[in-house]
């Protein structure tokens, strides 16, 4: 069996997950619509999204769905990052690839800088000419260019944009995986997996250290080491298993999200849930390829610009959301998706104009 995804899979496994991180971004901010549990464990939060959900879909019920289960794109772009990571730096190919501790963590922290300063100089220009103006303390803005703001005390208040909080926890993984599981064996994975895992069970589910835990490596530690150990142990497997598993998975996603313990695992099983319905995908594509739809297409050039997509839908969300927020919902949401589809291809080309880091 050959390994477990190819380069086509993982650009329509990013454009799943950018598709849902930039929905979520826009619906969690609209005050009617149910909010997440991604960083705490809200019984709130679970009881009113389940009494919505038990009532007769409007027009507003997508916005709840985006809302509460949205962000789990984050999880699957972990998973891409650390799957990515092996194939570069320990497959077959990569065996000769070995730059040391500075030269890793430094390409790595250009790469991420790169990509956050284009986008944080634009979005701070228009945050300051548009309704809500943030006001940054120096320490936050010197956090924020060193990629280390998630570190800070009350990072939901201090971090603007915020979803600008992932590359400082990228940062942290990759310290991470260089210091303690660059090459090392599944034993040390799992161990990590598993010392975060009860570190975030010790903490009460709505409080504080839960909170400032989840926004640094800790939080992210599941569905990173996840994507190690699929890159270095799995290989494909037959059709029927992914037919299984996407069952079991988005049942397990559904039912796990009710409680703090099991919510804590939801994570892989989204991404688990991925993989498994792109395989089923692209197993449509090739035996039906007169009904595609575009489906796979559409994903995967989403994944092509998902970085810049990232970078640029925190710019239109701020002038687009508050024709949402005085009633017209679709109005709002359909202008964001097209402003920030078309503005992340301009971006695009603006970061072909940044130089890149060398290894």
């Amino acid at each position: 069996m050959g390994k477990m995804l190819n380069r086509t899979e993982c650009n329509i496994l990013r454009g799943i997950a950018i598709a849902g991180i930039v929905l979520h971004n826009y619906c969690h901010w609209l005050r009617p619509i149910v909010k997440e549990n991604e960083y705490q464990f809200n019984q709130h939060n679970v009881d009113w999204f389940n009494n919505i959900m038990a009532h007769s879909f409007t027009e507003l019920t997508f916005f709840h769905l985006l809302s509460f289960f949205g962000h789990y794109g984050v999880p699957i772009f972990l998973f891409l990052s650390a799957y990515g990571l092996i194939m570069k730096y320990e497959s077959g190919n990569g065996t000769a690839n070995q730059p040391s501790t500075y030269r890793f963590l430094r390409f790595h922290w250009l790469k991420l800088f790169r990509m956050m300063i284009v986008g944080f100089a634009v979005f701070v220009l228009i945050d300051a000419i548009t309704a809500g103006q943030h006001h940054y303390e120096v320490m936050d803005i010197v956090a924020q260019m060193g990629l280390f703001n998630n570190l800070l005390p009350n990072p939901d208040d201090i971090i603007w944009p915020g979803p600008y909080w992932f590359f400082g926890l990228m940062l942290q993984l990759y310290i991470v995986y260089r210091l303690f599981l660059y090459r090392k064996g599944w034993t040390w994975v799992v161990s990590f997996i598993v010392v975060c895992t009860i570190i975030e069970l010790l903490c009460d589910p709505n409080g504080e250290p839960l909170n400032r835990w989840r926004y640094n490596f800790i939080g992210g530690m599941l569905p990173f080491g996840l994507g190690l150990l699929c890159a270095k142990y799995m290989r494909d497997v037959p059709l029927r298993i992914y037919g299984a598993t996407l069952i079991g998975s988005l049942l397990f996603i559904r039912s796990g999200s009710n409680y703090f313990f099991t919510w804590l695992f939801v994570p892989m099983f989204v991404c688990l849930a991925s993989i498994s319905f792109v395989k089923l995908l692209s197993y449509w594509n090739r035996c039906y390829p007169k009904y595609t739809f575009g489906v796979a297409k559409t994903f995967e050039w989403l994944g092509v610009i998902s970085a810049a997509l990232f970078i640029s839908h925190p710019i239109t969300r701020k002038i687009t959301i508050p024709i949402s927020r005085s009633g017209d919902y679709w109005t709002g949401l359909l202008l964001y998706i097209i402003t920030s589809v078309c503005v992340a291809w301009l971006f695009k080309e603006i970061m072909k104009r940044v130089p890149l880091p060398k290894l």
